[in-house]
Parts: structure tokens; sequence; C-alpha cells
């Protein structure tokens, strides 16, 4: 479907490029957040980068799926902002306690609407890279080949920050909300 709006867009059609903004303005917007964790910077990111892919649309050669190479525009933006504004982000101590799976999560108990706003908010105490990396395996369901089109990440990579980012967020939620972790 992307493919017939893109033609569309590069014949000239720019009222087109409407559909590939509400397709993915939202996920846009959780990556740039995933980085840069301020609402307005994360907006300011998302228009440079739609306006950056109307640009650039013509570079674009299809060796990939459009999502991906709209995604990296944004991760590309979020950096480059980020390092702007050098944000002070907490990073917690590199020996996390053991957190083991022997009983029923507790989060499986709340309301889908509390266990989003929990993680959400347990995603902001995450450094920028790993909050990324959750963000496109789980929430946009990326595969690791694709992250790594999208990030530029090498596979191990990937697959370390998942790693450390999974035992971080536990650890997280279970500082913040107090949770016990022997049911995590």
């Amino acid at each position: 479907m992307d493919e017939v709006y893109i033609r569309k867009i590069l014949d000239g059609d720019r009222g087109a490029f409407k559909f590939i903004i509400s397709k993915y303005k939202d996920m846009a917007y959780s990556i740039a957040m995933s980085v840069i964790r301020n609402e307005y910077d994360a907006e300011e990111i998302i228009q440079t980068s739609f306006v950056n892919a109307f640009n650039n649309l013509h570079s674009f050669r299809r060796n990939s799926k459009f999502s991906t190479w709209f995604y990296r525009i944004v991760i590309n933006e979020s950096f480059k902002l980020s390092g702007k504004r050098k944000t002070e982000f907490i990073v917690f101590n590199e020996t996390l306690p053991d957190i083991s799976n022997d009983t029923l999560n507790p989060l499986l108990k709340l309301e889908e609407d509390d266990q989003k706003y929990i993680i959400n908010e347990a995603l902001k105490h995450l450094p920028p890279k790993e909050c990324l990396s959750l963000r496109l395996y789980y929430l946009e369901q990326n595969s690791i080949d694709e992250i790594r089109e999208i990030t530029g990440w090498s596979v191990s990579d990937i697959k370390v920050t998942l790693h450390r980012a999974r035992i971080r967020l536990k650890y997280v939620i279970v500082k913040v909300y107090k949770l016990n972790p022997k049911v995590l």
C-alpha cells in the first residue's frame, strides 16, 4: 500500500503524503520520545523527519520497507537533537539484582491502561538506546534484522541492548512501583 502512495507522491500528488503522515506519525512520535524524552522536541523531530522524508523520497531505493527508511530518519533526527541538548539521563547501576520469573507477574492483574502507563513511565528511566530498542522490538514488532536496518546497529549489539533493556525495565518497575521482584 505504501508503494502506491509513494508513486503518487513522486508523480506530484502532494496530497498523497497525508496517508504517509497518518500511518507513521504515532510510531515516529514514540521513537522520538524514546530518545529525546520531551514532547515538544519530539513533535519538532517528527515534523523535521516528515519534511526530510518528503524532500528525499526520490532517494528511497525500495530495497527495504518504507517504514524502515523513515524510522531511520526519525532516529537520526532524534539523536542529532539529543546531542545538541546534552540532556542528562539517569543511568542505573550496572549490577542489577536477580529478578526471577517464578510466579505470576502482578502487571498481568492490572488493567491494560494501567499496564501501558506503568511501562511508558518506566521506559522514561531507561537510556535512550535501550528504550528505543524495546519500542522497536515490542511495540512496532520489528525483527532483529529490521531493527538493524533502521538503526544501523549490529545484530549482536541489538541483542545485548534488548537483553539489558529488559532487565533494566524490570528493575525500574520494581524500584519505582515497589513491586515485589520475586513476582516479576
